[in-house]
């Protein structure tokens, strides 16, 4: 929708009225709405006079792109937006925080130049109060350029194997505070300080001992006395302590840090198994009155890593984990929150305990979820391939520092990976840069990560890069399972595979690509992580979890062992496997899938996956036996190996997979040869998080047989017909492996929305959403 100024004014109308502030309340008010956005062919410093301008919601892509990116959009864009501050608010701090945009952004408050910021994944901070007018409207305009920059680095987007894509592509926040007020971490610019720092330094089911840091900034005109209380509240919404600081004065315009060191009894222990979770409420008191509040989840837990393992809580821990990559289909970086926990939902759901952020930092709300259900990130700052000059050098290093205070209260944080990956790095910036990790965290569990092995507490190796094992370090394998396979082709196991294709061989397969493919994929992923487990390595990272685009190439990068829709491919099966049965651990119910489409002429042979002591196949009712696991050189380290049936299928027909645990079923799998399309059913990718406003949604719909079994190799157009949300992207789109699927985003405020879709002659059932 295209829209004069005057008209983005009169449509933001009850936005300009929800910035007001109740009196001594601090608010961190949503400032995602009523922005305008135009798109620019030149590179003005401001938009022309005569500009046409779309009404957009933050977080915002700035180009939607095709599925298959031949070549990404670069350049210049921006936004603007109206808004008015009560005057009730006039003695109050003002500032506004961008999550992230990319790549370098320009901000002007009122006309006046206010920043510019470098770097496209942290957050920076803008300071309102000089600028402010609370007697008319106030304009805040942002120019952002997402072209290639030596600065920020990483390499030109022509040859950079992932995508940077431009934007206000994280959420914006107008913060007001009172002039008695806890700090930002981001502008207070201190070391291990600014805002609430805490930090476990022991912990144990009979005990805890942590440290709270808070940092005090008296912005009034007088001097005042000072003092903080944390409290520490439970899941059941308990205090279940209490830890004051002392009083100090503060003087005008003076600064203050307030520690504490707190205990607790009998604490409940955040793990990946157990991902336990607290909210610290620090309350600041300004000559005895509250003057600012501030929640900030917590998990209590500690971590230790040698050459001979980690230890989390005491309790030593291998981590299964993966890479990942941000992007979405279409709308790139623009992830809203609840799609940025449906990643991290899907990233445990596959089996994995631990996420690698490659090659950048998260987004907040993805750390948010890792949190809470249990995914330890090895946390990183942008690099790639890539190490400029002086300037790049100082960004990157100010990057580590950012990156820490943004990231350090919480417990998903294995690690803080501040090298430039796969890129040759001065001595003096890997020693600058380990120091930093150490000087920002002061405490025991902190630990730097870099590709070298000097330097770094930690060295992440990649499996392609491996020269020796170095047992006298921490290892970490950082990726595995891809480019062993696609580069060296076929990996370790030339012989083996010397009678498949080229193509055949790799781990990069679409999950349209057949059975025997996918398969494949999923012994190379067998072999590389049962390699890894016979090493030191305390975790891998199979590269990688979603496929995605690249600048450097005109198709996917098909390694991931989901699509980029989030559709699973058999070796996603694979690693859910790996994670054994236990009734007290999150997602670790029984499970068996029998990995095949069943074809005549084709399966050969049917590989079970599950975390079962024995499986059953049978063949159209007839049992085939049951099995114990694999036993071979690429299952030797697992926890769970495969079960292979040397049974062929001859004629259609059904096949059924039973898990047994010490005797009894729990699990099963059934698999029919597919028949002709009959079925076309529309479903809503919820993955823990119901739709909610002004959400991205991915919508899928199914080809299936008169016995609801997936017609994997249909491939024709489904057309989507959406009311009630808009589709981002071709809403006419071919199916993939039976099924067709679209991004589609929710606006602002509740309804419903009805989505339809049709395939040749058969129409789905309509569902309708429900948006509260």
């Amino acid at each position: 929708m295209r829209q004069s100024f005057f008209g983005i004014i009169a449509a933001t109308g009850l936005l300009l009225g929800a910035c007001n502030t109740p009196p001594g309340l601090p608010q961190n008010v949503n400032f995602n709405h009523g922005w305008r956005f135009h798109k620019s062919d030149d590179t003005l410093m401001h938009p022309p006079v005569d500009a046409t301008w779309d009404s957009v919601s933050l977080p915002h892509t700035a180009n939607v792109e095709p599925l298959v990116i031949m070549k990404q959009w670069q350049g210049i864009c921006y936004y603007e937006k109206q808004f008015k501050v009560s005057p009730d608010d006039r003695d109050k701090t003002l500032s506004l925080q961008f999550d992230a945009a990319m790549n370098v952004a320009d901000v002007w408050v009122n006309d006046q130049h206010m920043t510019r910021h470098l770097g496209g994944y942290l957050p920076f901070v803008i300071q309102l109060n000089d600028v402010i007018r609370f007697d008319t409207i106030n304009t805040i305009r942002v120019r952002l350029d997402n072209r290639d920059n030596p600065v920020t680095g990483p390499k030109p987007m022509d040859i950079l194997d992932f995508n940077m894509y431009g934007g206000i592509y994280r959420n914006v926040h107008l913060l007001v505070k009172n002039p008695v007020h806890l700090t930002n971490p981001i502008t207070a610019n201190t070391e291990a300080g600014g805002g609430v720092f805490f930090a476990t330094t022991q912990a144990s089911t009979d005990a805890a001992q942590f440290h709270i840091k808070s940092q005090v900034k008296n912005a009034g005109s007088t001097n005042v006395n000072i003092h903080v209380v944390n409290l520490l509240i439970d899941d059941k919404g308990q205090t279940v302590g209490s830890y004051p600081s002392e009083t100090i004065t503060l003087a005008s315009g003076a600064i203050g840090e307030l520690p504490v060191v707190g205990s607790l009894q009998h604490p409940r222990l955040w793990s990946p198994s157990q991902p336990a979770l607290y909210t610290l409420k620090t309350q600041v008191f300004a000559n005895g009155i509250l003057s600012d509040e501030q929640m900030t989840r917590v998990g209590i837990r500690t971590i230790k890593i040698t050459n001979e393992g980690l230890w989390i809580n005491g309790e030593k821990t291998f981590l299964r984990g993966v890479n990942r990559h941000q992007e979405y289909p279409h709308v790139g970086y623009a992830l809203s929150d609840a799609a940025q926990y449906r990643d991290a939902y899907k990233i445990k759901q596959a089996g994995f305990d631990y996420v690698r952020a490659s090659h950048y930092p998260m987004s907040p709300a993805f750390m948010h979820a890792c949190d809470e259900l249990g995914i330890m990130v090895l946390d990183a700052i942008l690099g790639w391939q890539y190490f400029g000059d002086d300037a790049f050098e100082k960004l990157a290093l100010q990057s580590s520092r950012e990156l820490i205070r943004r990231d350090r209260n919480h417990p998903c944080v294995l690690a803080w990976e501040l090298s430039i990956n796969e890129t040759t790095m001065p001595a003096s910036f890997m020693d600058s840069a380990s120091i930093i990790a150490h000087r920002e965290y002061p405490f025991n569990s902190c630990y730097s990560a870099g590709w070298v092995r000097q330097a770094y507490d930690i060295y992440i190796e990649a499996r392609q890069h491996r020269h020796g094992l170095y047992p006298d370090k921490p290892l970490l394998v950082s990726e595995y399972g891809d480019w062993e396979y696609y580069a060296q082709n076929a990996g370790f196991n030339q012989e083996d595979w010397q009678d498949l294709l080229e193509e055949e061989r790799t781990s990069r397969q679409p999950r349209e690509s057949g059975e025997k493919r996918m398969l494949q994929q999923a012994i190379n992923i067998q072999e590389a992580h049962n390699d890894n487990l016979s090493t030191h390595a305390f975790g891998d990272g199979y590269w990688v979890m979603y496929d995605y685009n690249r600048g450097m190439a005109p198709d996917h990068e098909y390694s991931g062992i989901m699509d980029i829709f989030r559709l699973p491919k058999f070796s996603y099966y694979f690693f859910q496997s790996q994670r054994s049965v236990d009734a007290n651990r999150v997602m670790s119910a029984p499970m068996v899938f029998a990995a095949t489409y069943w074809q005549p002429g084709i399966s050969n042979s049917v590989r079970v996956f599950s975390n079962c002591d024995e499986v059953e196949l049978l063949v159209d009712n007839r049992s085939m036996g049951r099995q114990k696991p694999d036993q071979n050189n690429i299952s030797n380290h697992l926890h769970h190996p495969p079960f292979t049936f040397d049974v062929a299928c001859t004629q259609p027909g059904t096949i059924k997979a039973i898990g047994y645990l010490k005797g009894k079923a729990v699990a099963e799998h059934t698999v029919t040869t597919a028949g002709e399309p009959q079925q076309l059913t529309i479903i809503i990718d919820e993955s823990g998080k119901a739709p909610q406003r002004n959400d991205v949604i991915i919508v899928h719909a199914t080809v299936a047989d008169a016995n609801n079994m997936q017609a994997h190799l249909y491939n024709e157009n489904v057309t989507f017909d959406v009311e009630g949300a808009q589709v981002i992207g071709p809403a006419h789109t071919p199916a993939r492996a039976g099924i067709a699927s679209i991004i589609i985003r929710t606006g602002n405020i509740p309804g419903k929305i009805t989505i339809k879709a049709t395939t040749g002659h058969i129409t789905a059932k309509p569902i309708q959403i429900n948006v509260q």
